[in-house]
């Protein structure tokens, strides 16, 4: 789905100054220090935690900094790092270069506006989620992460045994929740409500970024509710942005890009090279 990346830099050394892809934020609440970068415990404690529970993005935990050792950053994952310097906006001329940088300022976080990465899989919105995560994260903000099906089980199991409302809780408290990969599996008897009442929950409150492979027409199916998923809809869509990505997905085209698929010009679509 995303690019390779690699990084070859090491370790940082002590007083070193750190080089990212830094937005042009004027006015923005982020601040950048140069040679050391702090972020809040409870923003690094929420990661941690999300961390633990998907190994999706264990990447992010690489940009983290241990509160104890400001300067100490490591890199054991680097090859994984999902970051807006290693996304190929190139590649997807839907995804508008100028408007990421502007999400990267966090204005949208501050606000409690939503965010929806829409398109089909591969082409980018899980890279940018995360990416934007760990923007979010160097600015301050506490960000967790997490899969819909995740989510979805945990609240349907949390009320269940009583204990709905200290899960909601849970996600409510962080400034960002992104949820990856809503409408890919399907849902659990009862997701629709659940997942109604955490928006309720964070609405103008919190943020929420949201990756789905459905466009928002969908949503009702998805939900298999249609009046709930309209409800949930209204909220999100009150303040918010939507991105639509259109285009290839990254594994097909590095697979056509190395021989293993070529186009069937008697169906009109691709077959694998065998």
């Amino acid at each position: 789905m995303f690019l390779p990346e690699h990084d070859s830099r090491g370790p940082l050394a002590m007083g070193e100054t750190l080089t990212t892809w830094s937005p042009s934020c004027n006015g923005s609440v982020r601040v950048e220090l140069s040679g050391h970068r702090t972020t809040s415990d409870s923003g690094a404690l929420l990661l941690r935690e999300a961390l633990d529970s998907s190994g999706v993005i264990e990447a992010l935990e690489d940009n983290l900094v241990d509160p104890r050792h400001p300067l100490r950053i490591r890199h054991s994952l680097a090859s994984q790092l999902r970051t807006l310097e290693g996304f190929d906006f190139s590649a997807q001329p839907a995804v508008d270069p100028g408007q990421i940088r502007e999400l990267a300022c966090g204005r949208w976080i501050a606000n409690g506006d939503a965010l929806l990465l829409l398109g089909p899989p591969g082409v980018g919105k899980s890279h940018l989620a995360v990416a934007l995560g760990r923007e979010a994260v160097k600015a301050g903000y506490s960000v967790l992460f997490t899969t819909a099906t995740a989510l979805i089980t945990q609240l349907v199991q949390a009320y269940a045994n009583g204990a709905l409302e200290e899960r909601l809780r849970h996600f409510a408290k962080p400034k960002l929740l992104i949820i990856d990969e809503l409408g890919y599996l399907p849902l659990e008897p009862g997701a629709a409500n659940l997942f109604f009442q955490l928006v309720t929950r964070r609405y103008e409150r919190g943020s929420l970024l949201v990756t789905s492979n459905r466009a928002v027409s969908e949503w009702g199916e998805v939900f298999g509710d249609a009046v709930v998923a309209t409800a949930i809809l209204v909220r999100l869509l009150h303040h918010s942005h939507v991105i639509t990505i259109r285009g290839d997905s990254y594994r097909l085209r590095a697979k056509r890009k190395a021989g293993l698929i070529k186009p069937d010009t008697n169906h009109h679509h691709e077959q694998v090279v065998r």
